[in-house]
């Protein structure tokens, strides 16, 4: 979220991922730029800190340079229901330095979303069938872009068995509800955000405070610039299976720090 959260990205994502000897990293930069979208830069800034792949949202192209810059650097994934036509990719398989197959996907929700995307749980659907869990990937990650939690569960429950994590993005605030389900896919309905939580959803709280109690609109929404929180969720997969066996939420730095996993 912002230069706060592109800064905590970049000071302490190299360090995790030595400390907690991680293989595969992956960042939601939805709101990386002005907390609208995500610049080819910033994108970047984000793949040379250590991330291995970057998921969109429903501001994938409010930057437009990325409608050009996704379809020259694979490691961006946009929405899999985003629109026909879009540039880019919905899923891909990564193979990791250790040579494992990693495929990550992204869908959008439709309900309380600005606009009506397509049937989110049958593009999934389409891309597990070709890709089983186990077998053509070691390990699957769906990133589940949406407003409502009882959206978000449905796909947990949609993909139980088939994923190795789904994971929600895009409420910004981090739910505690962080389980491993009974067909070993871990499943958290919201990431949180990575950026300063000293704010409304990583917005200085000025102006949407104002706006919540007048109902006026006087400046545009800036990123809150105070120390951001790392938030996310660290999983690791069985080698064989891809289920997950072991699952932790993630916060370091700025006001949610906890201990590492």
């Amino acid at each position: 979220m912002g230069r706060s959260g592109r800064a905590a990205i970049a000071e302490r994502l190299p360090k995790l991922r030595e400390d907690w000897r991680l293989d595969f990293i992956v960042v939601n930069g939805e709101n990386a730029t002005s907390g609208m979208g995500l610049s080819g830069d910033h994108a970047r800034a984000l793949l040379d800190a250590g991330a291995d792949c970057l998921t969109l949202g429903d501001h994938a192209f409010d930057q437009k340079d990325m409608l050009r810059f996704i379809e020259s650097e694979q490691r961006i994934i946009r929405p899999l229901n985003f629109a026909k036509g879009a540039p880019g990719r919905g899923h891909r398989l990564f193979t990791t330095q250790s040579g494992k197959k990693v495929l990550v996907t992204q869908v959008l929700g439709q309900v309380f979303m600005r606009r009506g995307f397509e049937d989110p749980f049958g593009a999934v659907e389409a891309v597990l069938k070709t890709h089983p869990r186990g077998g053509a990937a070691d390990a699957i990650i769906v990133d589940v872009h949406c407003e409502a939690t009882s959206e978000k569960m449905a796909m947990g429950h949609w993909c139980n068995g088939k994923a190795s994590l789904v994971v929600g993005t895009h409420t910004h605030v981090p739910t505690a509800d962080m389980r491993i389900l009974s067909g070993g896919t871990a499943y958290l309905t919201d990431a949180g955000m990575c950026g300063d939580y000293d704010s409304v959803i990583g917005m200085d709280k000025a102006e949407p405070m104002r706006r919540f109690v007048t109902g006026m609109n006087k400046e545009r929404f800036t990123p809150a610039a105070g120390e951001a929180t790392l938030s996310g969720i660290f999983v690791e997969t069985d080698d064989a299976t891809g289920a997950a066996v072991t699952a932790q939420m993630v916060r370091v730095g700025g006001l949610l720090e906890q201990s590492a996993p």
